[in-house]
């Protein structure tokens, strides 16, 4: 078992109001090898300047990472079998919408991967076993119960 952290921090701006809810939702996500990555609300649910059109959003964070780690576990799967992959591009969508009992969330998400192979490629049916065996493993995927489907490019 291991352990993984984030650090996020919010602070409110000196003098700014706060109780009228007109407060900014820009904030920053801090990780341990050092990186911050500035963060905020969606535009799409808190409308501008509240929120930061130039920041990560939880949702675009959550996509981020389920399709970041299907990738890796499908590098790993396709070295292991042998191929050779000089690019893999995914471009994940995600759709907020509400769940059977009501409540918001994201209800799918779409993996949609290019693959540039380098010599050999991989029939059809290897390449959606490759697909089906990283999802499998992907340790995001499993732990969420939002709907993820592979549609490669």
């Amino acid at each position: 078992m291991s352990t993984h952290t984030a650090t996020v921090v919010w602070e409110r701006a000196a003098g700014a109001a706060f109780n009228d809810g007109k407060y900014s939702r820009g904030h920053s996500w801090r990780f341990d090898g050092g990186t911050v990555v500035p963060a905020s609300s969606a535009p799409k649910s808190v409308p501008l300047p509240l929120s930061r059109e130039d920041a990560v959003d939880p949702e675009e964070a959550f996509i981020a990472s389920l399709s970041s780690c299907h990738m890796l576990f499908f590098l790993f799967y396709a070295a292991k079998a042998g191929f050779v992959i000089d690019r893999y591009e995914d471009e994940a969508v995600g759709e907020l919408g509400k769940f059977a009992q009501g409540a918001m969330g994201m209800v799918k998400v779409r993996l949609r991967p290019r693959i540039a192979w380098s010599d050999k490629t991989p029939s059809s049916s290897e390449l959606d076993a490759l697909h089906h065996r990283a999802h499998e493993s992907c340790y995001i995927a499993n732990s969420v119960k939002t709907e993820v489907v592979v549609e490669p490019r």
